[in-house]
């Protein structure tokens, strides 16, 4: 963090929200209680203690039964979603991502021999249609269409939630077309106006022959705490099988033992749905200020994109207007954003990401304001 520089450009939890008092009586409690058991090599899939409480939690939740054998931890879900690109997907097979998406998804698949091709992204969410014809132009040119990657619940960058109608459509064409899911689940348990759509994963119980191809990802990430490393996921048994027999796992087990023992603690105890509950309203007043603070500064023409969910808050910028252009002159002013380049497999400049999650809301409403600044100086410079 730079003095004097409201920094909206970033995603993570406030340092003031992770609860470090609650973290450590569960630490205690694990090597007091479970002992050694939780300090060495633990099963591959995850301890059963954790796999039960998230198989618990997730049908009181979302109203999905599940087996534990249809879940493995993780070391969240970036280390995960690398794991299966890793394994799952041929090299030069061709992987399709939402564009604009997640930047640093983008990232580990650049860093495969894989071949990338972003989708079309609207204020419905990942445009199926487009979906449909890019992979029939990856078959024509003798190309191998292989999986889709997807943040459909409150989405990064945007925020926008797939519709009801585009997931059901795209849980068929994954089974037309033999396309694997991969569902980044990682701000289901952060909506700020009703519940989170159903997911994918839960819409492929619906769809005859959809169970073997939907992985979906969740994480303690941004309701405990990112350096716990801990998340899981959720599919066929057939699918978590091979997850957890990959040699990397193999290896050294769970990919993290002792923090999996002690997240289910805190579900356990009940201090986990407290939480969830607090950083939820927190949050949401930390979306409202940002939200209402950009309507009001953001000069005509600019379009604020209200977020139902999840960490961000989307702005288009009018036709001519670069983002990335201006990422100085909002430092100059004290404030911080990224651009769209970040996020588009394109490359295209067509709007700013900035994140409410890591500011009272004071201090979210003035970066507003430091924010019209910058783009009302550049239109009338």
């Amino acid at each position: 963090m730079r003095p004097g520089i409201i920094e909206l450009r970033w995603g993570d939890p406030d340092p003031i929200l992770l609860p470090t008092e609650a973290i450590g009586e569960a630490a205690a409690w694990v090597t007091g209680t479970v002992g050694a058991l939780a300090l060495n090599y633990g099963a591959n899939e995850g301890p059963p203690v954790l796999r039960e409480a998230l198989a618990e939690r997730i049908l009181r939740m979302e109203g999905r039964a599940i087996d534990v054998s249809e879940i493995a931890i993780t070391s969240g879900n970036s280390g995960a979603l690398h794991m299966l690109l890793s394994h799952l997907v041929e090299p030069g097979a061709t992987v399709f991502m939402e564009d604009p998406g997640y930047s640093l998804a983008i990232r580990s698949a650049r860093d495969l021999p894989l071949e990338l091709a972003g989708v079309p992204f609207d204020e419905g969410g990942l445009d199926v249609d487009a979906l449909a014809a890019e992979v029939a132009r990856v078959r024509a040119r003798g190309g191998r269409p292989r999986l889709v990657y997807t943040v459909a619940t409150f989405h990064n960058p945007t925020g926008v939630s797939l519709t009801a109608a585009r997931r059901r459509r795209l849980v068929e064409l994954a089974v037309e077309e033999d396309l694997l899911i991969i569902e980044d689940d990682v701000y289901r348990e952060l909506p700020y106006d009703g519940a989170a759509p159903e997911s994918l994963w839960s819409i492929g119980t619906q769809v005859d022959g959809a169970a073997d191809n939907i992985l979906r990802l969740g994480t303690f990430s941004k309701t405990l705490a990112p350096g716990l490393r801990c998340g899981w996921l959720t599919s066929s048994a057939a699918r978590v099988t091979e997850f957890a027999e990959r040699g990397v796992i193999d290896s050294g087990g769970c990919p993290s033992q002792f923090t999996s023992c002690l997240c289910a603690r805190l579900i356990h105890t009940g201090f986990y749905d407290q939480n969830v509950a607090k950083v939820r309203a927190v949050y949401a007043a930390r979306r409202d200020a940002l939200g209402e603070g950009l309507q009001a500064e953001m000069p005509a023409g600019f379009e604020v994109i209200r977020p139902a969910g999840g960490f961000f808050v989307w702005v288009k910028t009018p036709d001519g207007v670069s983002a990335k252009a201006q990422m100085d002159a909002a430092v100059q002013h004290g404030v911080s954003f990224f651009d769209g380049t970040r996020f588009c497999v394109s490359g295209v400049d067509r709007g700013l990401r900035v994140g409410f999650s890591m500011y009272a809301p004071r201090d979210l409403r003035e970066g507003a304001a430091r924010l019209g600044r910058t783009f009302a100086d550049a239109a009338s410079g």
